[in-house]
Parts: structure tokens; C-alpha cells; sequence
């Protein structure tokens, strides 16, 4: 036998360590080659690590929520007979896939009939009994056409201990049962397929690994280095979503547009006269730098937590062109394809929660920028507004509170509330933001 060690490459971004975020085999898995091995976290994206060769793992290297540093040994696989790096691709290794496969094959097949198995919060272990295999008489049936299912031989050993037919099992993108995907059918089954109201769960213990420990430690960060403030202010935005409809009505084929094409636009009309706003300090240095061009980070919920990635010269699209940046980086992020190019360079984020946005919000600057500008929730409301007689008429208008959050070190109150009201008078006068 010999055996190949796999090590952490560089995956060309100059990190010195990588975080392992999820597993996709297990000591004594048979894997082929270019199938998946593990996910690792650089401070810019998740990469998934697949094996150069076909064997067994004999060993990997730590768990979840570890970091090792690039160059280190990730997996070593075991490629079969063979005296050294000739054999990994080679007969050895093959003979070992086909093997573990055959060992499986009976785990594939079923009777023409099964019954649907029963999952308890505790099941006990589920063994097999002995099955002899003939060849079909004219008097039977002949067997069931054996579906396979893509999974590790500890998900298949944890499954057959549940009794759980992996068939039934609903698997990631990929095609392929997971743990998580384990996980998920046994609480949905436990429950009948329905929460109990009222109904008290069990207590839950989630390590803080990939993702979500990037974050805590951005926000904790932020929130240590920089002195916050928070600035508020209701915009009317009735013309806006007037304008907004006719547009998308009269030039459907090109996208839909949202608000935040719209304030985005207004967003960098503004920032040339108040460039403290688009800047990034650096607080070990003593030195803040005022960018000319807009590279706008826009704060994207994903499944696995908030990501960030970046408008390129935001300043530079048009409102269509925008739309569709939010659109392809919004679903790059939340798919797990987002590049990593696009997520670094920002100088100045806004964050949305759409329908959720509430009365007001006082959003987290994304260090090291110094301001970070959430819109709200648009709600109808009456308003006294000119009658065009010298009066005042009570009409229904949509408002909406437009928040900023800045560092205070950098950016000073007159600065916030002054950049909001110019952008405020844009918005309500949008046929402004069409004017080049």
C-alpha cells in the first residue's frame, strides 16, 4: 500500500491559515478522484478542497472550526498496492474504489416492497439479516431496479443504525446525502412532519465556526474600535415609487428595478461633496483615505450568515446596471459562487432588510469604512403637503426612514446629517437622479 498526502495549497489570496468548515469524508471513506474532501474559509471565500487521487482516508486533519495553516497535510489517502507516487492513479487505487463498492452493493437493494421506516427521537441500532440472493424463477418477480443514492459509508453506516432509507432522504445541490441532510429528516420525521405548538425543544449547542465566527469577529471588532453614532431621517418617497413603476412598466425586458438602484445613484451624486463619507480609516496608521470612486458594499443575508460584496465604481452604472449587480451578487453570495474579487475593496455599504427594514435601524459599520447607510421600511401615511394654493391639503404618502451609522473619529454629526439631507432631496425630487 502506499499512500498520498494531500496539503493545504495556496489558494493564491496571501493567507498564511484556512479555517475547515465542513467535511465531506470520514476516516475510512473510499473516495474517487476530484471528489470533495473538505471546505475551507479564507478570510475571502469558502473553497472546496477535492482529492487529486482515488483511495481510502486513513487520516484527515482536525475538525470543524479548526484552522491549519496552508502546506499542512489535509488528508492522507491510502491508493493501494504500489511502491510509491507512480501507483496513486493506477490499479491499486481503482481496485480499492471497486471493492468498497461491491461491499455496498447490497445496501442498494431493496424488495419489490418496502415498508416505510418508523424514526424515533431514540432509535436503537437496525441489523441486517442475512439475505440469499437467487436468480429469478418464472414464478417471481424479477427485483426492483436499485437507485442510487450518493452518500459516504458513515452517512450509509448512520443511516442503516436509524433504519432510515436513504431513498427517502432529500440531498444537497449536489446530489449527495450529508449529515445535515441526515439531521434535517430525522426532526422533520420525529414531529410527524409538524411542530407541536407550544412544544418545548431540546436544548441546542452550535460551535460558532466558518461564516458565523467571521462575523462575530468583524462585529465585535467594529464595535470595539469604533465609536458609533446614529443619524435618522424620514424621506417621502411617493414620486420616487410613481417614477419607479412607470419605468419598470415601460422597459419590462430590461430588469426590474428596485429602491436601491435609486439610492445607490443618490448615494454617489452626493458623496463627491462629502467625501468623509466614502473613506476608510486606518486606525494603526492614523490615516483615513477619501476614495474617488464609489465601491459600494452591499449587505447580503445568505444561508450561512451576512456577506458583503462589492459594486465595482458604482458611481459609473446606470440604474439598470446597477439592478442587475445587486441581482447577480446577491445570488452568487446566497448560492456559495461568489468570487472572491467580489467581496474585498468596499468603501462605503448599505444595508437592506427589504420588507423587514422597520421603523429605523442602526446598522454596524463594516470596518474599516466609516459609514454604513441603511433604507427602512416604506409604510403609507398621512401627510400635510402643499395644496398649490398656499395651503396645505392632508393627503396618503409613502415614507420611508432612511438611517446612517458613522465613526465618530472620522465623521462628525453636521457631516452625517448634512449628507443624508442631500441625498433626502434627491429622492424626492428623482427625476433629478435621470439627469446626467
Amino acid at each position: 500500500m502506499s499512500r498520498h498526502t494531500f496539503r493545504l495549497p495556496d489558494i493564491g489570496e496571501g493567507i498564511a491559515e484556512a479555517e475547515i468548515v465542513a467535511w465531506h469524508v470520514a476516516v475510512g471513506d473510499v473516495v474517487a478522484e476530484d471528489s470533495p474532501l473538505a471546505d475551507v474559509m479564507t478570510d475571502k471565500a469558502t473553497v472546496e478542497m477535492e482529492s487529486p487521487v482515488a483511495g481510502r482516508v486513513v487520516e484527515v486533519a482536525g475538525e470543524v472550526g479548526d484552522r491549519i495553516a496552508i502546506g499542512s497535510p489535509l488528508v492522507v489517502i491510502e491508493t493501494g498496492d504500489g511502491d510509491g507516487e507512480g501507483d496513486r492513479e493506477g490499479e491499486g487505487a481503482a481496485r480499492i474504489l471497486r471493492q468498497a463498492q461491491d461491499e455496498r452493493v447490497l445496501e442498494h437493494r431493496a424488495p419489490a416492497v418496502t415498508p416505510e421506516p418508523s424514526v424515533t427521537p431514540n432509535p436503537g441500532p437496525v441489523r441486517a439479516e442475512p439475505i440469499e440472493l437467487r436468480a429469478p424463477t418464472p414464478h417471481q418477480s424479477p427485483p426492483a431496479q436499485v437507485t442510487r443514492v450518493l452518500a459516504s459509508p458513515a452517512v450509509r453506516a448512520r443511516a442503516m443504525d436509524l433504519g432510515i432509507d436513504l431513498a427517502r432522504v432529500r440531498p444537497g445541490e449536489d446530489g449527495r446525502v450529508r449529515h445535515g441532510d441526515l439531521d434535517r429528516f430525522i426532526a422533520y420525521n420525529a414531529g410527524g412532519g409538524f411542530a407541536p405548538a407550544g412544544g418545548r425543544r431540546a436544548d441546542e449547542t452550535v460551535r460558532v465556526i466558518g461564516l458565523r465566527r467571521r462575523i462575530a469577529e468583524n462585529m465585535a471588532a467594529s464595535k470595539r474600535h469604533i465609536p458609533h453614532f446614529s443619524y435618522v431621517e424620514e424621506i417621502d418617497v411617493t414620486a420616487l415609487e410613481a417614477m419607479r413603476g412607470e419605468l419598470n412598466a415601460a422597459h419590462a425586458t430590461r430588469g426590474r428595478l428596485t429602491l436601491l438602484p435609486f439610492l445607490i445613484t443618490a448615494i454617489c451624486r452626493v458623496v463627491p461633496d462629502f467625501p468623509m463619507i466614502n473613506a476608510r480609516y486606518d486606525d494603526e496608521a492614523g490615516v483615513v483615505t477619501r476614495h474617488g470612486a464609489v465601491h459600494l458594499g452591499l449587505a447580503t443575508q445568505t444561508p450561512g450568515g451576512l456577506m458583503v460584496p462589492v459594486i465595482r465604481d458604482a458611481q459609473s452604472r446606470n440604474l439598470w446596471q446597477l439592478a442587475q449587480d445587486i441581482t447577480r451578487l446577491a445570488d452568487a453570495a446566497r448560492g456559495g459562487t461568489i468570487a472572491a474579487a467580489d467581496m474585498t475593496g468596499s468603501t462605503l455599504t448599505v444595508t437592506s432588510l427589504g420588507p423587514l427594514g422597520g421603523v429605523a435601524t442602526t446598522p454596524v459599520i463594516n470596518r474599516p469604512e466609516v459609514a454604513i447607510i441603511g433604507p427602512n421600511r416604506i409604510i403609507e401615511r398621512p401627510m400635510f403637503v402643499p395644496d398649490g394654493l398656499g395651503g396645505e391639503r392632508l393627503a396618503k404618502r409613502k415614507l420611508m426612514n432612511l438611517s446612517i451609522s458613522c465613526d465618530h473619529r472620522v465623521v462628525d454629526g453636521w457631516d452625517a446629517a448634512s449628507f443624508v439631507q442631500a441625498v433626502r432631496r434627491l429622492i424626492e425630487t428623482p427625476s433629478l437622479l435621470l439627469v446626467g
